[in-house]
């Protein structure tokens, strides 16, 4: 025990020390401790905690930014970093100036659009005139290959941190949907070129070994229960309700599913019998081993395969073939394979599976133990041939009795307010997936705020979905207002911007009192129009400039008022 006089030394001394002197010292006494003669520090290869002190931010619109910089965060520690996580919408942007090493993982949206958590540092580090001279960087970049602007959001970021005069430590890695092994090669160089950097570290501190692994989704079975076209006879669309028995499924209102959609056995019969190869032969793919079948069913990406695998596919049977997205079927027929072993190595040239996202419709208060899906199948012509998207399509065929598995993917960035508050939806098409969730959940937990529903589809009598369970939420109070626009029921088209247009009055008094507004749906031109004209109702019944509108819009982004899910 100390004296009462060292005692007031030693409180003393660690009242005015920081963390990373606490852990020098720690260090120091431990040498003494362990007998060592000289208690001072080392020059070593390797990271320090002390002088070793990395930034990683990310910008998500998915969330799978996210996912992968908490767990490199997770890792860098485990490595003795000190590691500033944040996400680059609470990113404080004069802190760029100051960083010494920032790593950012970055996805892209849309037309090579940054995310809208991103938007704000994005703009920044475009249109400010400061030096980052000191800073090392590197970025890993999240897309997807199907698009054409593939990576674009994290090839500008690092080329403008470049251009500001940091120092590109490691090159940009561009990941396309099954990021994980790229993610953790990318800062496993990162580390390595840390490493060598001679630093200096408290003798007796030891360094901790690097962890591996990949933080896996949760995989759920759900049975069908439930399979129902909900549009009437004479539509043109099929939507889906999708009804699925689950156990112990975590979920919130406003989250997603992830699902990995089969290919056609008729499609994987027919490539078989091309190739020649035996359907039930074991192949390797990703460390895990199935059955030719199974590989090409269930975890093989083979309708509409991009530019980059066609390429592939032309190096490997040494033919000259058209840059175009093509189906794996029309490639064997129009250039065949010589053999089954020369497919084996086609397979792995192939793209893995990637699943598709789809809003939640059911409320885990009012549906427990059950998810609810709301699916349109997505029908388009190419080359005036009709065909349909391949999850849209496998979901369509399924039939109750059948499973699906999923994964649920969280969505913290549209959450239903406080039970009190007052809430203004707009989804018009699948967008009431998310609105169902949200009706269902605030109607069996007794939420007091008031809710307004603005829906739109084609026509009334064919197209309205959900149609009776939506009169029973007004009948019965659960929707104080209702909100129709059914653009193809008279000779002028009609949207649900248009239904807003006319009650703008009464949204502005909504908004002024404090309603939370959410718009879920298709991104263009839907969710356009609709800030469009929430822009339009703040100016024209708020009585503001549009200069004012658009900060008092900005605010209520801000504040968590204006939430939207769109694709």
């Amino acid at each position: 025990m100390l004296d009462g006089h060292k005692q007031k030394i030693l409180s003393e001394l660690i009242a005015g020390t920081a963390k990373d002197e606490l852990i020098w010292i720690n260090g120091y006494i431990s040498a003494i401790i362990n007998g060592q003669n000289e208690p001072v520090e080392k020059k070593i290869i390797g990271t320090s905690a002390v002088s070793k002190k990395i930034t990683l931010v990310y910008g998500t619109e998915t969330g799978n930014s996210k996912r992968v910089a908490t767990d490199l965060a997770a890792k860098a520690k485990k490595n003795n970093l000190l590691v500033k996580l944040a996400s680059l919408d609470q990113y404080r942007l004069t802190d760029i100036t100051k960083e010494e090493n920032l790593f950012v993982v970055i996805s892209t949206q849309g037309d090579g659009e940054p995310p809208v958590a991103a938007q704000k540092f994005y703009d920044h580090i475009h249109h400010n005139g400061f030096r980052l001279d000191q800073m090392k960087f590197s970025v890993l970049a999240l897309g997807d290959t199907s698009y054409p602007m593939f990576c674009k959001t994290g090839e500008d970021v690092d080329a403008q941190l470049e251009k500001l005069g940091g120092k590109r430590i490691v090159p940009i890695r561009k990941c396309d949907l099954d990021y994980e092994p790229d993610a953790e090669a990318w800062f496993d160089e990162i580390l390595r070129s840390l490493n060598e950097q001679p630093v200096t570290k408290p003798a007796g501190i030891k360094i901790q070994p690097q962890v591996e692994g990949k933080a896996n989704k949760k995989i759920y079975t759900g049975s069908i229960v439930k399979h129902v076209n909900l549009h009437d006879t004479g539509s043109d669309k099929e939507t889906y309700h999708i009804e699925l028995l689950v156990d112990d499924v975590d979920y919130l209102p406003g989250d997603s599913v992830g699902i990995v959609p089969e290919n056609p056995a008729a499609l994987v019969n027919k490539i078989i019998a091309v190739t020649g190869i035996e359907q039930e032969k074991n192949i390797v793919f990703k460390e895990a081993s199935y059955s030719v079948f199974d590989l090409l069913k269930k975890k093989l990406g083979i309708i509409y395969l991009h530019e980059r695998v066609v390429k592939k596919y032309a190096s490997i049977i040494q033919q000259e073939i058209p840059g175009v997205k093509m189906d794996l079927l029309n490639l064997l027929q129009l250039y065949p394979v010589k053999d089954a072993a020369q497919f084996e190595e086609i397979l792995q040239i192939l793209p893995a599976q990637s699943p598709r996202i789809y809003t939640i419709a059911s409320s885990p208060s009012a549906h427990s133990g059950e998810i609810h899906l709301t699916v349109e199948k997505d029908v388009f012509e190419i080359n005036e041939t009709k065909e349909a998207g391949v999850c849209s399509a496998y979901l369509s065929g399924l039939r109750s009795d059948g499973a699906i598995d999923f994964f649920v993917q969280k969505n913290k960035r549209f959450r239903l307010p406080a039970s009190d508050k007052n809430v203004l939806m707009i989804g018009p098409g699948t967008g009431i997936a998310a609105f169902r969730s949200f009706i269902s959940e605030r109607d069996a937990t007794g939420a007091t705020g008031k809710n307004w529903l603005f829906f739109g589809e084609d026509h009334f009598v064919s197209d309205f979905l959900y149609q009776t369970e939506i009169q029973d939420w007004h009948q019965t109070g659960v929707l104080n207002k209702v909100s129709l626009a059914f653009s193809k029921d008279q000779p002028e088209e009609v949207f649900v911007h248009d239904k807003m247009k006319e009650k703008g009055d009464e949204i502005f008094d909504w908004i002024r009192s404090g309603a939370y507004v959410y718009v879920c749906g298709q991104k263009a031109p839907m969710s356009v129009h609709v800030e469009n004209e929430l822009l339009s109702i703040l100016e024209v019944h708020g009585e503001l400039t549009k200069e004012n509108a658009q900060k008092y819009f900005e605010q209520m982004k801000q504040e968590g008022r204006y939430l939207k899910d769109v694709y």
